[in-house]
């Protein structure tokens, strides 16, 4: 098997879909790895550094796809890759093919590709291992971010002062980005609120040591904290579906002029009604009088560290699909083949089906 690793064409993407150090490892089982010049440079590997790690380094877009068996991304194929799919392609990235538009898969149905959706590999216990990392790295830049915007809008320190309180920061999920926020966040000693499943608020006291406030989420909840929020931060997860709207525009509306809203669930539609994708590799915009902050890719901020995270959490994989191939590798990876939306010009996830309106075929009745 051949893996192609191509330069990132979307604007303020960075990260690459393999590392060197990656690279080496597959090179090092006997995989022939070939990377577009220049694929690296957004998180500081070189071509050198690539060749020094066994890859051969090919000149042309084209020639990453056209010659490679598997084809390692960051995001889904975009609409000028799409002539370069061929019948039997593996495509590993991150797909999110549940906000993507009807045309790309029927795209990828009509080419017969495989897609691997990393933020879709669940492991038995419902943990996302290459999701997880970049998930991390989002809650983790949260600080930094928000501190920023809060520059720009309200004119506060996210940490306050003595005499003059911090900001109240209120996290909408704590999952794995929501945790990791909550703690970067109170961390650097701003107020934390966190609006969580009943399940999971007793968890979070014992983490948290009662330094957190945890509510339950409903309704009124969300319509009380949010009105007070100097940032408000989505951070729902639903890896098999859009996000659900928690919090409307009304709600929106009642929030002080200049406060921050940070939909990290953009990627899934967005879990605020008035989040949208934005062009501009800003990623800000005011709307009702708050600066909203959309960024899908928010770990291509610091390309290198993310780069060598997605690497590090994707290889058993791709080790796994290069040695046994793609069959034996679904039938004896169950995490692997539920991260398979599409695969021999079916759709292999009932959700997905219904929500673009194809055919659903099971993916253990193709193999």
């Amino acid at each position: 098997m051949i893996v192609g690793v191509p330069k990132e064409t979307l604007p303020g993407e960075r990260r690459v879909g393999l590392s060197p150090a990656g690279a080496a490892e597959l090179v090092e089982q006997g995989t022939r790895v070939v990377v577009e010049s220049g694929a690296g440079n957004g998180a500081q590997f070189s071509d050198r550094d690539y060749e020094e790690a066994g890859a051969q380094i090919i000149l042309s877009h084209e020639e990453a796809f056209q010659r490679a068996d598997m084809v390692c991304k960051i995001g889904r194929v975009r609409d000028e890759e799409l002539s370069l799919l061929r019948e039997g392609h593996i495509l590993a990235s991150f797909q999110h093919l549940i906000t993507a538009p009807q045309s790309l898969l029927k795209a990828l149905l009509q080419r017969r590709v495989t897609a691997i959706a990393y933020e879709q590999i669940e492991e038995p216990d419902g943990g996302h291992p290459v999701l997880r990392p970049t998930s991390q790295i989002a809650g983790k830049m949260v600080p930094q971010l928000a501190g920023r915007l809060l520059e720009r809008g309200r004119g506060t320190l996210l940490v306050g002062i003595p005499g003059i309180p911090p900001a109240d920061v209120v996290i909408l999920g704590a999952g794995t980005l929501g945790y990791h926020a909550a703690r970067a966040v109170r961390g650097v000693g701003a107020m934390v609120y966190v609006i969580e499943r009943r399940r999971r608020l007793e968890e979070l006291d014992r983490l948290f040591g009662g330094t957190v406030v945890t509510a339950l989420a409903t309704r009124s909840n969300i319509e009380k904290f949010v009105r007070f929020a100097d940032v408000l931060i989505g951070a729902v997860l639903v890896p098999t579906g859009r996000a659900p709207v928690l919090v409307t525009r009304e709600m929106v509306r009642t929030m002080a002029p200049g406060a921050v809203i940070m939909d990290f669930a953009i990627d899934s539609g967005g879990c605020i009604e008035t989040s949208r994708p934005t062009p501009s590799e800003e990623y800000t915009y005011m709307e009702e009088g708050v600066w909203h902050f959309c960024m899908p890719n928010v770990s291509s901020l610091v390309a290198r560290t993310a780069s060598h995270a997605l690497t590090n959490a994707a290889l058993p994989y791709l080790k796994a699909l290069t040695e046994q191939g793609l069959t034996e590798s679904l039938r004896t990876m169950p995490d692997l083949a539920s991260g398979v939306p599409v695969h021999a010009g079916r759709v292999t996830q009932e959700y997905l089906a219904r929500e673009h309106v194809f055919e659903y075929s099971p993916l253990e009745r193709l193999l």
